[in-house]
């Protein structure tokens, strides 16, 4: 598809008419925040759906410059797709279908930034959309004709189709017995937390010309803004008025909430799609090339920046010369830095930023478009860990079931019934509320909506620990306690039999080995699999070096930089509508959670860890349908996790892509855990030590 001869790119959204107070009746101040949010975000397109929008939402995609998909006001949804008698083939109805796109058109025919007109939405096909067309075509022969319903008729000027997997989007790339672009007027759907392998998609699009793009479905939670008798907000969806039908909280999936805050899925479609890409070229040298998505502009518009920093703290920084790149080429920079020498551990990071040099009608100088994160090709060996100069610091005591481990500012206790640790004191603080164990459970999100059936058939959420046997083994340096267990739910077989090893350093750090086995071959894929824990309440601040500083997933992380954040551990909540898996961050070297003192624990991943802390249990987010039914515990849930299953967009589309899937299968992982007093800046440098084990007998 070509503009002024140029090929177009739709990175798009479907938007609906609609306000968490005002309902259908959109003011215009809401509407200037949906289109000044969908340029901030890298938004090009919308498809109206499923009727023309607001007349004043085409003057500000006129004014704003956004590609508009104009559909008309029909959709026979519940009459079926493929029945002879359905409306779209029964000539009694063929004016009501004509009628229906006249008065688009002649409506909307003056709005520059409609690019195509759509006859609908799941109507099944016949007649009465070829004579709409034909009278389309008759009135305005200068715009391209789109119905995804069509399929590849020669009716439509363009194939359409929704929620293709990746596969079938690249075949449809590859294709070249039809030379009319191929569009996906629906994908990824973004229900609650999701949706996940936009990268994917996008490598298809841009791998293959024939690809247009596509709209996510789609733009805003449809949600009515109410309060608790309390003054709580919260967000009604059907079923909430009493009425019937209904279909629950389907009509929640946007990529942001009704109040046009961002979910997670905006930002990552954000870095997705955005305008500018950067290839390193030499990082040593400092040499990266710098490529222009744009396909009208030069990137001159924009300034751009570079920092080097080590594990969080930059070192160097500076600004890119003036770029002239023109649309669609690259041009090849070098950036002025010095590698320092490594320090031991340490991880050194190239962070480039790409940002508006003047003012729009979007955004202010200073917004960010585009950016790019590098690793620099610079390492030195990690310092091992600091010993106390006490021969034998570590002491046991064993008194019936309970393993007391004693050393100069810290005590650890585990209780070999349960096959736990029960408590750690550490500077006469109780660190621990209830020790780790395996954890395979997950509040379900909206995408695991058909695959979340199979997990609680098979009761992965009721998982209960039974204990084999437990031994110790006690050495100058450090008191290893091992855990041999099978986890199952009440009255089943043993799912899984699962080895913990702890091993308790005279440096203070215990070490939990994890050795999983699976004891069935017809176990379902895993919603997770990592160690939880629980922490007293007052343990509320939250600090990690990985991803950040929103959310990610293992299919949802490309618009999460490395970095050091820090925060609440409430702060990490997502108050998705309908409460579910939220707030884990992928990619951890380190965390600490401490309290208002900086006592806590650290945990460092050996090497990386999926980390995520709540307030909340995984059965009261798994349980609720409101956020307000929530009720926050005086307790920190940690999950420290091996991995977490993908995210998909299963609720109406194609589940995660294979290559994601947690399966169950023989996994070992490691954390390492210690008592720590400091700040987060301090937890940090600490997890860049090297731990030396001692080898076992």
């Amino acid at each position: 598809m070509l503009l002024n001869g140029v090929p177009l790119e739709i990175r798009g959204v479907n938007r609906h008419d609609t306000h968490p107070d005002l309902g259908y009746a959109v003011s215009l101040e809401s509407m200037i925040g949906d289109i000044v949010l969908m340029k901030q975000h890298n938004v090009n397109a919308v498809r109206t759906l499923h009727y023309p929008n607001d007349p004043r939402w085409l003057d500000l995609c006129d004014q704003y410059g956004l590609y508009v998909i104009d559909e008309a006001d029909l959709e026979t949804h519940g009459f079926g797709y493929e029945a002879p008698d359905i409306p779209a083939r029964r000539p009694e109805w063929r004016d009501a279908f004509v009628d229906r796109a006249r008065r688009m058109v002649e409506r909307d025919k003056n709005h520059p930034s409609i690019i195509m007109w759509s006859l609908g939405n799941e109507s099944g096909y016949g007649p009465n959309h070829d004579a709409m067309a034909e009278w389309i075509r008759g009135a305005d022969p200068t715009r391209l004709l789109h119905y995804e319903g069509a399929g590849d008729s020669p009716m439509v000027d363009l194939v359409s189709t929704m929620y293709p997997t990746v596969d079938r989007l690249i075949e449809e790339g590859k294709r070249t017995d039809d030379d009319r672009p191929f569009f996906m007027c629906e994908y990824a759907h973004a229900m609650g937390n999701g949706p996940g392998n936009l990268k994917e998609y996008w490598e298809a699009i841009r791998a293959h010309p024939r690809l247009l793009g596509g709209c996510i479905w789609e733009w805003v939670d449809h949600g009515i803004r109410q309060r608790t008798a309390s003054g709580e907000e919260w967000f009604a969806y059907g079923g909430d008025f009493g009425d019937e039908p209904n279909d629950g909280n389907f009509c929640i999936d946007g990529l942001s909430f009704p109040d046009r805050i961002p979910h997670t899925g905006l930002i990552e479609y954000k870095k997705i799609i955005e305008p500018v890409h950067v290839e390193p070229v030499d990082l040593l040298a400092g040499r990266v090339r710098v490529v222009s998505r744009y396909q009208f502009s030069s990137l001159g518009h924009l300034h751009g920046h570079w920092q080097l920093a080590c594990d969080g703290d930059v070192t160097a920084e500076g600004d890119l010369s003036k770029l002239e790149t023109p649309a669609g080429g690259s041009e090849e920079v070098t950036l002025p830095y010095t590698l320092p020498e490594p320090a031991p551990g340490a991880t050194y990071w190239l962070n480039l930023s790409f940002t508006l040099a003047k003012t729009t009608l979007w955004a202010q100088p200073g917004h960010e478009v585009a950016w790019a994160q590098f690793e620099l090709p610079v390492k030195a060996a990690a310092r091992a860990a600091k010993r106390t100069s006490v021969v034998s610091p570590v002491a046991i005591y064993w008194d019936d079931s309970l393993i007391t481990i004693v050393r100069e500012e810290s005590t650890v206790r585990f209780d070999s019934h349960p096959g736990t640790m029960v408590a750690w004191e550490y500077q006469g603080r109780p660190l621990l509320a209830a020790g780790p164990r395996l954890n395979v459970w997950r509040a379900p999100t909206d995408n695991d909506v058909h695959i979340a059936r199979e997990w609680r058939k098979f009761r992965y959420d009721k998982l209960q620990q039974r204990v084999s046997w437990v031994s110790t083994d006690d050495r100058p340096e450090a008191v290893e306690v091992t855990v041999e267990a099978t986890l199952a739910p009440p009255s089943f077989t043993p799912y899984f039999g699962c080895t913990y090893r702890y091993c308790v350093y005279s440096s203070g750090d215990v070490v939990i080995d994890t050795h999983v086995r699976p004891l069935r071959n017809d176990l379902p894929v895993l919603p997770r699999l990592g160690l939880q824990f629980r922490m007293p309440g007052a343990f509320d601040r939250f600090s990690w070096y990985g991803r950040g500083p929103h959310e990610s997933y293992v299919d949802r992380k490309e618009s999460a930089r490395v970095g050091v954040y820090r925060g609440s551990v409430q702060d990490q909540y997502v108050p998705y509508i309908f409460p579910q898996e939220n707030g884990n961050k992928t990619d951890v070297r380190g965390t600490a959670v401490t309290d208002i003192s900086g006592i806590g624990l650290l945990a460092i991943g050996m090497p990386l860890l999926n980390v995520s802390v709540h307030h909340y249990t995984t059965e009261d987010m798994a349980n609720a349908k409101h956020t307000y039914e929530l009720v926050r515990r005086d307790e920190t849930i940690v999950n420290l996790d091996y991995a977490q299953a993908p995210l998909g967009s299963a609720s109406c589309g194609p589940g995660p892509l294979t290559e994601y899937l947690l399966e169950p299968k023989p996994i070992a992982f490691s954390v390492r855990l210690r008592p720590f007093s400091g700040t987060a800046a301090d937890a940090m440098l600490l997890s860049r030590e090297r731990l030396e084990r001692p080898g076992r007998t």
